[in-house]
């Protein structure tokens, strides 16, 4: 062998062993050892630690992971239910949904990763989540499937709400995502970008499934996945805020964040040495680039339909909404009422005073006649939502530019 060669392949193992060692030696480190020509803090290496804090007494601890999945799904809360009422969404009634979808999330989170994972989890492993393991896809899907349930049970359009729900998901997504970066998954292959990075516990994963990983060096920087899809989210969410009130139909939104997301996530899972998998194939990719061509084809469809139809009506525009919402708007002025009745009530009572005014005034207003009269009322617009024309013609797909055509013409 040429002596240039052998000398390079000591020096490499030298370096090699230098850096197994200083990561054993420093196990809670992460290092970008590419970042900057000169020492800095990132180059010398973080301390992290997956533990956020314990409470005292009880002795339980909180992780990082959980902690930013908390946070995420309190911020997404926050920003959707300050979208609900501008898309016609009674508040109230999505609550339902938010907590069934929610609920839904973690089942199917969960479910997922067991299903497609290839360290040979069981179903007898579900309850085990403080050890990790939640897949976002089998999240979504959950939580789609009962929240959406229960929002059609609640007499909710299910296209408007996944509009409020689509931008959630991004800040869910974007922050719980840094949960990862905790407990130092979600990476990928070798990279010498100054953001890759290096830690003893993605050393020791990559030297654990060296028969499949037989191409990524464990001793060499990687790619920090969790950052790329946590970016993406936070990109996306941007652009879905700013297009909101540009869309055309309720769904539109929902379509495209399933665009967006399974586009970012198909090109990022590529590069993931942590995928679930389903024979030979990464399930996340499959499921990625299907929603990707199903989202396209979905919103070329239902475009066009829009266009076609001349009195489309986003759900805030129903009779059946804006019923709704009357009703949630007159709540709080209706218990206010019925409590000053109860009390007029009771101090006829105690002053020995006729009450049977009051009290019929009471079941006028407030009885089991009145709570049917309520529903009635809902089940009248929701009626008069489906016996209203239908349409006012056909509209060409094309009409936009044809009147613009026919403007241009008689101009000139």
């Amino acid at each position: 062998m040429n002596m240039n060669v052998m000398t390079a392949l000591c020096t490499l193992a030298e370096d090699t062993a230098a850096v197994r060692e200083k990561l054993r030696a420093n196990p809670d480190k992460v290092y970008f050892p590419n970042f900057g020509n000169t020492d800095n803090i990132l180059r010398e290496g973080i301390s992290i630690d997956r533990t956020a804090f314990t409470i005292p007494g009880l002795n339980f601890t909180v992780y990082w992971y959980g902690l930013l999945i908390g946070v995420g799904i309190l911020l997404a809360m926050i920003y959707g239910y300050k979208k609900m009422r501008p898309c016609g969404i009674d508040p109230d009634r999505a609550t339902d949904g938010v907590i069934g979808g929610v609920a839904g999330a973690i089942v199917g989170a969960r479910l997922y990763y067991i299903v497609f994972n290839t360290e040979g989890m069981s179903l007898s492993d579900f309850f085990k989540i403080r050890d990790g393991g939640l897949a976002i896809y089998g999240g979504l899907i959950g939580a789609i499937l009962v929240g959406g349930i229960i929002t059609k049970l609640r007499s909710l359009r299910l296209s408007a709400m996944l509009d409020v729900a689509a931008p959630c998901f991004l800040i869910g997504q974007c922050i719980g995502r840094w949960g990862n970066f905790f407990n130092q998954e979600a990476f990928g292959a070798n990279t010498n970008k100054p953001w890759g990075m290096l830690s003893w516990k993605t050393a020791a994963f990559i030297d654990e499934h060296y028969d499949t990983l037989t191409d990524i060096d464990a001793y060499k920087p990687i790619h920090p996945c969790f950052l790329y899809e946590s970016l993406w989210c936070l990109v996306g969410f941007i652009l879905l805020h700013l297009y909101f009130k540009h869309r055309k139909f309720d769904g539109e939104i929902f379509i495209m964040y399933a665009g967006w997301y399974g586009l970012g996530r198909f090109f990022i899972e590529g590069l993931r040495t942590d995928s679930l998998y389903l024979g030979n194939i990464r399930v996340s990719q499959l499921v990625a680039g299907t929603c990707v061509v199903a989202s396209i084809v979905l919103w070329i469809v239902f475009r066009s339909i829009t266009k076609r139809s001349g009195n489309y009506k986003f759900f805030y525009e129903t009779e059946l909404s804006k019923a709704q919402l009357a009703e949630y708007s007159g709540y709080e002025d209706m218990q206010k009422e019925k409590k000053e009745l109860k009390k007029k009530i009771a101090e006829a009572k105690h002053k020995g005073e006729s009450f049977v005014e009051l009290e019929k005034e009471y079941k006028e207003k407030f009885g089991k006649d009145a709570m049917k009269a309520q529903k009635q009322a809902l089940k009248d617009a929701a009626e008069k939502d489906k016996t209203e024309v239908p349409d006012d013609g056909y509209k060409s797909i094309l009409a936009d530019d044809e009147d613009e055509e026919k403007k241009d013409s008689s101009e000139d």
